[in-house]
């Protein structure tokens, strides 16, 4: 699986526009749901708040990756967020989000919500993976961005 079938132009948010975690919570998966169409919103925030309350899925640089487990969905889905004003969402370093790739599952894929936690986290590691996403301008572009890079950094789960 590639980090663009993870992420796929569809489950893009771009520009978001909540201010606090659970406002963009909210928000993504009210996405998430328009776009699937499926009734699932309550169930998916509660994984997302429920593994949340264990400990921040900030993980510093202006990065959160919140993650949950719900028996309401049967594959797993990928939803990237950016924000252009910053999210207050306790990171450790104490600084705003502005990317935001939330992972949600079934609860038995997870061996596979491991290999795409590593799968980003070699992207992530690339300072010019995280500029160009926060520099695209729409859901397209970030979406080439993350194309781009899978071309140059070809890595698949």
């Amino acid at each position: 699986m590639l980090l663009s079938e993870v992420f796929p132009l569809e489950f893009i948010k771009y520009d978001l526009k909540g201010i606090n975690k659970n406002e963009i919570f909210e928000e993504m998966v009210d996405h998430f749901c328009r776009i699937t169409r499926k009734n699932v919103k309550e169930d998916v925030l509660a994984a997302l708040h429920e593994r949340e309350g264990l400990l921040s899925t900030g993980v510093n640089h202006g990065i959160a990756v919140p993650h949950g487990k719900t028996s309401a969905i049967d594959s797993i889905f990928g939803i990237l967020g950016v924000s252009k004003h910053g999210i207050d969402y306790d990171a450790p370093d104490g600084k705003p989000v502005y990317l935001v790739f939330m992972i949600i599952e079934p609860p038995v894929k997870a061996e596979t919500h491991l290999h795409i936690i590593q799968l980003m986290a070699k992207f992530l590691r690339k300072p010019s993976f995280y500029n160009d996403i926060i520099n695209a301008q729409n859901e397209k572009e970030i979406y080439s961005v993350i194309k781009s890079h899978e071309n140059q950094f070809p890595l698949c789960i």
